[in-house]
């Protein structure tokens, strides 16, 4: 009785930390379970007997394997429970969701017994998670003249599974809680640092915003017992920076429902809303779990007499209140009228939350079912050689005739699926569209592939041209919590068909590179969609989506995601970059003059087309990753085919080196990205496919210039902790020149580091350093410096071309992947550390600068307690800036001024950039 008996032990740990059993994934309990129930006189039959009947994984988890198998047992009488009936047993198959009990029930279904043939295909009737092995028994049973499988395909074909669904309610009731004023970042609902425990679903809940908000929350629950509890952004968006699934099965987990009596803390259907809406990649997650996500507007600009804009003494717009959604406020969302009402008041038109496809996600419980369900009366009908019977929303196709494309236009018009021949899609349409290129990193990970069991899907799907599994959000810290998920997780991926950071059988040097980059060069068609579980999942080329961990899963099961056709909003350049300025100001001063000049943030929820096609891959990738923190659905760079050309060969040369380490996989898929990527070349070498680009007479949102010649100190994006205007802080929209700060802000630690550097930005720090030296005569750290390079690559050819002898003369601290780090630092010295590549600081769940620290850094994120926590005294800062400065701040302990930084970056080149001539 080992499993067992260690199960009791965890379950006893538990308790100490007030939490539940965890629920059960491995079949060797499980079978140890069933031998306590079958066990009239054991102690433990009771306890077994729940933990089977409620606390089983279903899916495709071993112990779902071994349940479905005893429940079989059950039904055919080879096995006796009083207290699980044969009636009970389909019951119980019927929650279990695919896979084993998938099988089990296609065996009664098509077996002997008349009686159990006809409840098994009743069952079977309701189910969606079905696979090429499961269609397969069903079409050849049909065809030997199997009446049973007849009348489950045509239960298929009608959509019966889910037309015989209950109709979603006409109204909801919520009562409301404001989680916190300003945007919110995903990281309140699940904070980073907390990354190791989002698989252990319960455990992960404790994190949600605070304990106090969850007593709150607790008690809105019993005094409205029949409300739901609508999270709310106030005067700010919900859900930005992040899909994170994590973050909405939290936030489900403490307001939703639950979603099978019969499979613990998977819960459904929360109800979130934002003044400003809800961020693009988190409205997605939310509809994986057939929660509503609404956009508040409750919030808007004081206009004067003649309707213009009231500003401030900062110049922003004066918000007046339309209506109050103050905590305990109780309302009523009207899913017919699709308008959100106090009593009998009409607060505002929430139809974009209510879409028919959005509505079918609801009634479902979750987009998987819809996804999954259209494939399945696709495949009855034609099995059955009939028509498919119009259930579910027709795809919008909205097509302008005469009108051109842009860019991510093309693009899904290439990837469509199930769209007739010769139709053009436009903007605002939603469709099917093939998914070429899939990541998952490694704290998402472990919750995609519980989401692949539960789906039960067992293989990548064939279309899919490439997927990777990464380690680098557990690469600083080779702690007990990475040793204990991260081998479990690579194992399962490399065995699902995907390429791994790790391998599982240890042959190859474990590759801890960026997700971001990784997939940025496995990505060698820049007429290819990438989804990846990241909000950062933006390519230099192809157009890429973040997302959470289920939609990854979904397209690595399916090789397909569904989407509406974002509008777009093209980014063009003029003028010319000032020698002493690097990319990154570029980067920050787009999104400064873009807010200068619409008012508003026009790159929300919109695909930014940059026309930036001088620059290769890398360099570009510094603004595409960008366009997260500009709240953007995604980015396309247009690039110049000789500079496509280029990137793909260096793409090309990085792969092979992943082979040459010994990452190909059976299925030769790194190898085939070569093959595609010397397929595209010669395309564009040829004349017959140049470089994607729009239709000069494509539609665009907004059209934004950004003009190079204005850009003449470095720029700096400033959470504005301490702006009075609580919604203004954390935003990444307060972009400051370095003089603002007037040489005297005290930086107390630098980071360079994350998917915002390439190898540019280390031989800048290389030569920065040199430089200093020269004018101080030593290099001196008056703070310290955290040095992350994005990829083993970066550091090999550093190495190569001896440049990393020049770092290592400055370090104060060097990774040695022979010896890593058991434990995160927390505390340091002024000095440079030379860190392991990876996500590091800019990830905030293993390393964190000093509580209440000043950071200087080159990564994206500045959110609250992200990279940086706040002390009683003091808020802590990550101001992000370009490599230069970060170097020169950390040197000086201090911000620069424009002479100090002129000096140390004299005679080196920094990113070169020109506007394309090719820009329209």
């Amino acid at each position: 009785m080992s499993y067992y008996t260690d199960y009791l032990n965890e379950i006893e740990t538990r308790k100490t930390e007030g939490l539940h059993p965890k629920p059960i994934e491995d079949g060797a309990l499980v079978a140890e379970i069933i031998s306590n129930i079958q066990d009239a006189n054991s102690e433990h039959r009771e306890a077994s007997l729940n933990f089977f009947i409620y606390n089983t994984l279903p899916g495709t988890t071993s112990a779902a394997g071994v349940k479905a198998d005893f429940l079989k047992d059950i039904i055919l009488g080879a096995a006796k429970v009083e207290e699980i009936t044969p009636d009970f047993a389909f019951e119980l198959l019927s929650h279990m969701k695919g896979g084993p009990s998938v099988g089990v029930l296609l065996d009664l279904a098509l077996g002997d017994d008349a009686a159990i043939a006809g409840q098994a295909a009743d069952v079977l009737k309701t189910q969606v998670f079905l696979y090429e092995a499961d269609t397969d028994r069903l079409k050849d049973a049909y065809e030997a003249g199997n009446a049973v499988a007849k009348d489950i395909l045509e239960s298929y074909a009608a959509a019966e599974f889910f037309t015989k669904l209950p109709d979603v309610d006409e109204e909801i009731k919520v009562v409301t809680y404001i989680a916190a004023e300003g945007d919110i970042s995903t990281d309140l609902l699940s904070p980073g640092n907390q990354a190791h425990s989002r698989s252990d679903r319960e455990l992960h809940g404790k994190c949600l915003i605070t304990e106090e908000a969850q007593a709150e929350i607790t008690a809105l629950k019993e005094a409205h017992p029949d409300a739901s509890v609508m999270l709310i952004a106030e005067k700010g968006t919900m859900g930005v920076g992040s899909s994170r699934m994590s973050g909405v099965n939290n936030v489900a987990l403490w307001t939703g429902k639950q979603a099978s009596p019969y499979v613990p803390f998977v819960n459904i259907a929360p109800i979130v809303a934002g003044t400003n809406g809800i961020s693009p990649i988190f409205q997605t997650t939310v509809g994986v779990t057939g929660g509503i996500g609404l956009d508040l507007k409750n919030w808007v600009k004081k206009t004067d007499a003649d309707g213009n804009t009231v500003l401030n003494e900062n110049g922003d717009p004066v918000l007046e209140q339309a209506y109050s959604v103050e905590t305990g406020t109780v309302l009523t969302i009207n899913t017919k009228t699709k308008k959100l009402y106090n009593g009998d008041k009409e607060l505002v038109d929430i139809s974009s939350a209510l879409t028919p496809q959005k509505v079918e996600f609801i009634k479902a419980g979750g987009s998987y079912a819809i996804v999954f369900g259209k494939k399945l009366q696709n495949f009855a009908a034609e099995t059955l050689g009939v028509d498919v019977t119009p259930v579910f929303a027709p795809s919008k196709e909205i097509s302008h005739e005469g009108q051109g494309l842009t860019a991510v236009e093309k693009i899904f018009n290439k990837n469509a699926v199930g769209v007739a021949g010769g139709k053009t899609l436009h903007a605002g349409s939603d469709v099917r569209v093939k998914v070429n290129i899939v990541g998952s990193q490694d704290t998402t990970g472990l919750m995609t592939s519980q989401e692949l069991e539960a789906m039960a899907a067992t293989v990548i799907s064939p279309t899919v041209d490439g997927a990777y599994q990464s380690g680098c959000h557990t690469a600083s810290v080779w702690d007990s919590k990475a040793q204990t998920n991260i081998p479990k997780l690579m194992s399962f991926m490399n065995r699902f068909g995907l390429i791994t950071a790790r391998d599982p059988k240890g042959k190859y040097h474990a590759m801890t590179d960026v997700i971001h980059k990784v997939l940025n060069d496995i990505t060698v068609d820049d007429w290819a969609i990438i989804i990846g579980g990241d909000s950062h999942t933006r390519m230099s080329k192809g157009v890429a989506f973040g997302a959470d961990s289920g939609t990854v899963a979904l397209a690595l099961a399916t090789g397909e995601a569904t989407m509406p056709i974002p509008e777009s909003v093209k980014v063009t350049f003029k003028g010319h970059m000032k020698p002493y300025m690097d990319f990154r100001d570029v980067v920050h001063a787009t999104q400064a003059q873009m807010l200068k000049q619409f008012g508003e943030n026009v790159f929300q929820g919109r695909i930014i087309e940059v026309h930036i096609g001088t620059l290769l891959a890398d360099q570009a990738f510094t603004f595409t990753d960008w366009t997260a923190e500009m709240k953007a659905k995604a980015s396309i760079c247009i690039s110049e085919d000789a500079t496509l050309i280029e990137s793909l060969e260096i793409a090309k040369s990085r792969i092979q080196i992943m082979i040459d380490k010994g990452m190909e996989n059976e299925a030769k898929t790194l190898q085939g990205l070569i093959d595609k990527a010397n397929a595209r070349i010669a395309e564009i070498k040829s004349g017959e496919k140049p470089a994607l680009r729009p239709d000069d007479n494509a539609k665009y949102y907004a059209e934004v210039v950004v003009d190079l010649d204005i850009i003449d100190e470095p720029m700096i994006a400033d959470p504005d902790v301490n702006n009075p205007d609580v919604s203004k802080r954390y935003t990444h929209d307060t972009i400051r020149p370095v003089s603002y700060y007037g040489g005297d802000k005290k930086v107390d630690l630098g980071f360079i580091g994350s998917c915002m550097v390439h190898k540019g930005d280390m031989i800048i720090l290389s030569q920065m350093l040199q430089n200093l030296e020269k004018i101080h005569g030593e290099v001196k750290f008056n703070a310290p410096l955290v040095v992350a390079p994005p990829t083993y690559n970066i550091v090999d050819e550093l190495k190569a071309e001896g440049r990393w002898e020049t770092l290592q003369k400055y370090a104060g601290f060097e990774f040695d992947d022979a010896n890593p780090k058991t434990t995160a630092r927390k505390e340091y010295d002024n000095i440079l550390y030379l860190e392991r590549p990876g996500c590091n600081l800019c990830m905030g769940n293993q390393e964190k600068a000093e509580k209440g620290d000043t950071v200087m850094a080159t990564s994206t994120r500045l959110f609250q307690g992200r990279v940086v926590e706040d002390t009683d005294e003091k808020k802590g800062e990550s101001l992000l800036a370009s490599t230069p400065v970060v170097v020169l701040s950390t040197i000086l302990g201090r911000t620069p001024n424009m002479d100090e930084y002129k000096a140390a970056v004299e005679g080196i080149d920094l990113t070169k950039f020109t506007p394309s001539t090719m820009q329209h």
